[in-house]
């Protein structure tokens, strides 16, 4: 059959107006991109993010390290806190009390207390070693023996205590020279224990 009349467009084409003389609606197609090129580009997006958070990761400075914790020397303190016993002539032991005392960082291990005299020794309770934590002091009674009298010190500050120190950074043999109070106190006890000693 033949007809003459206006041509109808075809399946895809698209005029700016129908044959009603109304505008023809878009096409879905031409304003969405393919599925293929949407999925390229959120792979493209989250390619680029990931190397944008790398290179921040990369360039963003390291913290400075920790600092090491102190000397045990410079954290612990030892001072006299009295106490000394007075002993009778011929006896040879008797004690006194010392404040172990550490201020700030890591706890410090008490290895040893010891003093320079051949002729004395000493013992401390609790035994060695101990811990000693930031803001919780230990007391020591320290037991002084008298091995011999004829050599016992005699001179003010003598002897000191030597307290071998440990913790986190290293391991110190520590003097501490108690103050007057101890050298008074210990030359008192000594003249008691051995009366008959010439002075040194």
């Amino acid at each position: 059959m033949n007809a003459i009349g206006p041509v109808e467009p075809g399946e895809d084409t698209y005029g700016r107006e129908n044959t009603h003389g109304r505008k023809a609606a878009a096409p879905r197609a031409a304003w969405r991109a393919p599925r293929h090129h949407r999925t390229a580009l959120a792979a493209a997006a989250a390619v680029l993010l990931g190397a944008a958070g790398l290179t921040l990761h990369l360039t963003r400075p390291e913290p400075p390290p920790a600092p090491p914790p102190p000397w045990p020397s410079q954290s612990v303190a030892v001072t006299y806190t009295g106490e000394m016993s007075r002993p009778r002539a011929g006896e040879r032991n008797f004690t006194f009390a010392v404040t172990v005392t550490h201020e700030a960082g890591p706890p410090v291990s008490v290895r040893r207390v010891a003093q320079p005299s051949a002729a004395l020794s000493v013992r401390a309770s609790p035994a060695t070693p101990f811990t000693v934590k930031s803001g919780t002091p230990r007391k020591l009674i320290i037991t002084m023996h008298i091995r011999e009298c004829g050599e016992v010190p005699r001179n003010a500050g003598l002897p000191f205590l030597e307290v071998t120190l440990r913790n986190a950074r290293a391991n110190e043999r520590q003097s501490y020279i108690l103050g007057p109070e101890y050298a008074n106190d210990l030359s008192g006890a000594l003249t008691a224990a051995c009366p008959r000693t010439r002075v040194s």
